[in-house]
């Protein structure tokens, strides 16, 4: 297994990776926790994948193109194949969205007065 294996480094170096987007992905479940290997090394400890599965899966993770493709891929590698309802804002900075299922409130302000729409989009989200 030992050259099977690729660290850290070599793996953000070949495919111009930063190491936040590595944890994020961990963190959504993209990669799994037992593909980080952490070994003893001359230099102190450092991080190792299996190189084939690692390399995969950077690669599938690189066709997609916005958060909400990572959220639905993670849920895919998971095995949650139902397509969930999406909120999605859009203003003139870009669009950002939220998984329905995720969403605890939806409020109308202005000024002091708020109108909670939670609710109505809610149902939306059944009637359809």
């Amino acid at each position: 297994m030992e050259d099977n294996m690729i660290s850290k480094k070599e793996l953000l170096e070949r495919y111009g990776m930063s190491y936040g987007a590595l944890y994020r992905w961990k963190r959504k479940g993209l990669i799994p926790e037992d593909w980080f290997i952490r070994k003893a090394t001359a230099t102190g400890q450092e991080t190792f994948f299996p190189e084939n599965l690692i390399t995969e899966r950077v690669e599938l993770i690189l066709s997609g193109k916005n958060e909400l493709e990572l959220d639905e891929l993670a849920r895919k590698l998971r095995g949650e194949e139902k397509e969930a309802w999406v909120l999605l804002l859009g203003t003139s900075y870009g669009d950002k969205r939220f998984q329905l299922e995720e969403v605890k409130r939806i409020l109308l302000i202005r000024g002091e007065t708020q109108k909670d729409v939670t609710a109505l989009v809610m149902e939306q989200s059944k009637e359809a």
